[in-house]
């Protein structure tokens, strides 16, 4: 498994910051994604296993994921019907990051469960735009997920 994890933030700060967790299998996309998130000081993983994608997922429990739809062994999309049919990661938003650009291929994207797209190549305004959009959208009820949980 290829799995890394963002450290350089002080440890409070770092604690206070959304967790997104980004998969694709091409090390050159999720470098650039990294390069976005720790921008933003974010916390974040990737890895290239869709494999691990799914007990990543279930373990840290990421505020966003970033998640390619062509992957070996277990595709994107399958991924996100099973992260969206377990009752401990459906409240995360999904973004699937693709080449697929076709109406029927979105429509697809949809219907798995995924809640935005973005298609590649992209430019990091893209990314970055589609990123805070649902953090910001997605945080009232992350907050009260958590809640549940520590209460």
């Amino acid at each position: 498994m290829d799995l890394k994890l963002s450290s350089d933030l002080s440890t409070e700060s770092f604690l206070e910051q959304p967790l997104v967790l980004a998969v694709d299998d091409n090390e050159d996309n999720l470098l650039l994604i990294s390069y976005v998130l720790k921008s933003f000081q974010y916390r974040y993983i990737t890895t290239t296993s869709s494999q691990q994608t799914l007990s990543i997922a279930r373990n840290y429990l990421p505020d966003l994921i970033l998640l390619d739809i062509v992957l070996p062994e277990i595709d994107g999309l399958e991924i996100a019907r099973i992260l969206k049919q377990d009752k401990s990661t459906n409240h995360i938003p999904i973004i699937a990051v693709t080449g697929l650009a076709l109406a029927d291929q979105r429509e697809e994207i949809a219907k798995a469960g995924c809640d935005d797209y973005l298609c590649k190549p992209f430019l990091l305004e893209q990314l970055e735009a589609k990123i805070t959009f649902h953090l910001n959208q997605f945080s009232g009820g992350i907050q009260k997920w958590r809640s549940r949980l520590c209460g």
